[in-house]
């Protein structure tokens, strides 16, 4: 198994571990390449790992109708993928999608679950982002019911800016209305506003954030309560 340099850590919930509990994970950790559009795990199949992104992101997509699926949680390096086992459960309640290709570190559930009984630190730590998703599922549940596509559009071009670390992304009208729940030319009509009000640049499925402060007040309210709510329980920012 590759080794994990002891520093620096990347993934913002590891990096706020005391050393030794942080180390001790680590050591069971392998850094892995996600790609776009790779799929982690499917709706109600067991969960064999748990990822830690670093530079990568990923999406949790719920199915709906037939093909189609809606977005209810986004994760990148404030966060882990399989939250659940902290419950005792090893079912995936979401698929789960890499949005942005990029590195994360890997571990095996029965070693994830082995560490998480020897490490107190460890369980405080996954009790609070476990309530920070669960505010996040809830936000967007009330988000998709009653906000317009364009303010949904802006929240969640700047939850996905937060998570790339970088002002330009990769996203395709297609993409985005399947994790949006819309119709395509409902994504055109909204990107088309954001572009002519130079919030932002769209080229070839390329996205750039052109004005930050401007997207933040186009978007919806849901998005503020969601940043305030990682501040005040992981102090992510």
């Amino acid at each position: 198994m590759p080794s994990i340099p002891a520093a620096p850590v990347a993934n913002r919930l590891l990096a706020a571990l005391p050393d030794n509990d942080r180390q001790h994970l680590l050591e069971h950790c392998e850094p892995v390449e996600l790609a776009f559009c790779q799929v982690l795990y499917l709706n109600g199949a067991r969960i064999p790992h748990v990822y830690f992104p670093t530079s990568s992101f990923i999406s949790l997509v719920t199915p709906t109708d037939g093909d189609t699926g809606l977005e209810v949680g986004l994760i990148g390096n404030e966060g882990m993928l399989g939250i659940t086992l902290i419950l005792g459960v090893d079912i995936a309640p979401f698929q789960a999608l890499v949005q942005g290709a990029g590195s994360a570190l890997r571990i095996g559930t029965p070693l994830f679950m082995r560490e998480l009984a020897r490490s107190g630190a460890l369980q405080t730590e996954l009790k609070r982002y476990l309530y920070v998703s669960m505010s996040q599922l809830a936000q967007t549940a009330a988000c998709n019911r009653y906000h317009q596509v364009e303010p949904r559009l802006a929240r969640w071009l700047l939850m996905t800016h937060d998570r790339a670390h970088a002002d330009t992304f990769h996203v395709t009208h297609i993409f985005l209305a399947y994790i949006l729940g819309v119709r395509r030319v409902g994504i055109t009509k909204a990107a088309l506003s954001l572009q002519e009000q130079k919030l932002i640049r769209y080229r070839r499925g390329d996205i750039t954030i052109l004005d930050r402060r401007g997207l933040e007040a186009a978007a919806c309210g849901c998005y503020k309560t969601e940043r305030e709510t990682y501040e005040r329980i992981l102090g992510c920012k």
